[in-house]
């Protein structure tokens, strides 16, 4: 049997009988074309192992909608939630919230959210809607928000609050309740809850993942501002910090006089980088009897991309992925699915794609009316054009390439398809990959979070994603002196269950793809000029 085990052993709590010991984990069952490299990603990585059942994936706005106001409800110790920033129009949201925090005195509520898209001119911005919270439960509610460093100098002070974002946000979008835990790629406006496309997954009654997510919020934190009533901060402080600020009534206080708010890469860094190897050793520490037989779950992997501060871990698992399905037999050919809303592919990802030729890829992007920035004035209204651009470089690299798709239909052909999504009424914001072992079997792993796979991602904004891992064939039985064991028929029928939601995730996302029409779009000269004084801030 293959395991990946940690070096490290630690024994404590010895009056409980607990016994530490070296965690291993199999990868017998997974499927022999991703067992070197989930062996090689786990060994640097943090990774949970996550029950079947404990696996939710959903697939329309409303249900992501209907599950946070439903995981609010519930609440009995902690709210925590990262997005980018809240709709002004989300009053049902807010008064829920209020709701729950007088329901539970003991109940806390943490925001983490993006400092330029929250503090937008105008009292309907996302600073204004949170500030009764805030002044009501003073000791309850945490807002704190994350400004780019990227942004400094002259620029800060010439660009315009709509604009300031093209230079990095926060981006990563975490719905935590408790123990329970919602990712996706979603915002929290209405659109995303009603007639916006994107992915959502959660997972329940997970402690470890959980408190992972929570302390990787807490982590930005001490990097990011504290929002505050402008009356609580000037009665708090006699001295304050220079890099604290108020606008009208509230306060943006910086938490370190010892770092300057335009330069704190080298500590986000290093904070990161502490965060992934200490939950990398903390769960290699489980509580054990003197055996342990390896559970056949699912592993759930945390990818971190922060380009501005070194952290690259979405492009190393890209390489090391590709590395071990280079060469292998054509006989099986995987097929990936890859989907965006805004596809300006990364250049490296777009390579290994290209240069992977046991590997079909099927793409679905946003056709124009789909993309968020249809219709909108200004240099805003020139984005879908600007994506039609990348689209083209695209498939006259896969043309170049000779990969352009060959077969019957989408379900049966070879090479690189791309597709666009197009639904009235609707845009489309959902991004990941999804693996599957071949054209006819469903995926047995699926990159989803925040990232939208593009130069942007890789290098501007702060992602986080996870890359989900499914056995396929459960290995081994159950011993009658294995309490916890659970029959590994039922364990197959559980994976087998997941692995087909994610191939009805995807199908639902094809069943609103058409052929891409880019090529016969024009792209004016003027937008090719924008795109190019942009670069990779599409």
């Amino acid at each position: 049997m293959s395991r990946v085990c940690s070096a490290s052993i630690t024994k404590v709590r010895l009056s409980n009988v607990h016994w530490f010991r070296r965690r291993c984990i199999s990868t017998a069952h997974l499927d022999p074309s991703l067992r070197d490299f989930t062996s090689e990603l786990v060994s640097k990585k943090p990774v949970f192992q996550i029950k079947p059942t404990c696996i939710r994936v959903l697939n329309r706005p409303t249900e992501f909608y209907d599950t946070l106001l439903d995981m609010i409800r519930r609440a009995e110790r902690r709210i925590f939630i990262s997005s980018l920033y809240i709709g002004s129009g989300e009053s049902e949201l807010i008064s829920t919230l209020v709701q729950r925090l007088r329901e539970k005195p003991e109940l806390d509520l943490h925001f983490l959210l993006d400092i330029n898209r929250s503090t937008r001119p105008g009292p309907s911005s996302t600073s204004k809607i949170l500030l009764p919270l805030l002044r009501e439960f003073p000791s309850r509610v945490e807002v704190s928000m994350f400004r780019s460093p990227s942004l400094r100098g002259i620029l800060s002070r010439l660009v315009p609050p709509r604009f300031n974002e093209g230079w990095g946000t926060w981006h990563a979008k975490i719905y935590g309740v408790d123990d329970d835990v919602m990712i996706s790629g979603a915002n929290l406006n209405k659109s995303y809850f009603t007639n916006r496309q994107d992915r959502y997954l959660l997972f329940n009654s997970q402690e470890n993942l959980a408190q992972y997510c929570f302390d990787f919020m807490k982590t930005v934190t001490t990097f990011s501002y504290s929002l505050l009533p402008a009356s609580a901060m000037s009665s708090s402080e006699s001295c304050p910090n220079p890099h604290s600020y108020t606008h009208e009534d509230y306060t943006l206080h910086w938490p370190d006089n010892n770092t300057h708010p335009h330069h704190f890469n080298s500590k986000a860094e290093l904070a990161f980088s502490n965060l992934q190897e200490h939950y990398h050793q903390k769960l290699t520490q489980l509580p054990s009897g003197p055996e342990v037989s390896p559970k056949n779950y699912p592993l759930l992997v945390p990818i971190i991309q922060a380009g501005q501060f070194n952290i690259r871990e979405e492009e190393s698992a890209f390489r090391l992925l590709f590395r071990h399905l280079f060469g292998q037999s054509t006989k099986t050919r995987p097929l990936l699915d890859l989907t965006s809303g805004y596809f300006s592919l990364y250049k490296p990802y777009q390579d290994l794609i290209l240069n992977t030729p046991e590997v079909n890829c099927r793409i679905v992007a946003a056709s124009p009316k789909a993309n968020g920035f249809y219709g909108s004035s200004g240099i805003s209204g020139r984005i879908p054009e600007g994506y039609t651009l990348y689209e083209k470089r695209f498939m006259k690299a896969v043309t170049k390439a000779r990969k352009i798709w060959s077969g019957p239909s989408e379900k049966d052909g070879k090479g690189v398809l791309l597709s666009e999504w197009e639904k009235p009424g609707w845009t489309y914001h959902a991004k990941g990959i999804w693996l599957s072992p071949n054209a006819s079997s469903p995926p047995f792993l699926t990159l989803f979070g925040s990232t939208n796979l593009n130069s942007r991602s890789a290098h501007i904004d702060t992602e986080l994603s996870f890359l989900l891992i499914i056995p396929s064939e459960p290995q081994g039985s159950s011993s009658a002196e294995e309490p916890d064991a659970v029959p590994q028929t039922s364990v197959a029928s559980e994976l087998l269950t997941l692995r087909q939601d994610l191939a009805r995730e995807i199908d639902g996302i094809r069943t609103n793809a058409v052929e891409w029409k880019g090529g016969h779009r024009k792209v004016r000269w003027t937008t090719k000029i924008i795109v190019w004084l942009v670069k990779g801030m599409l």
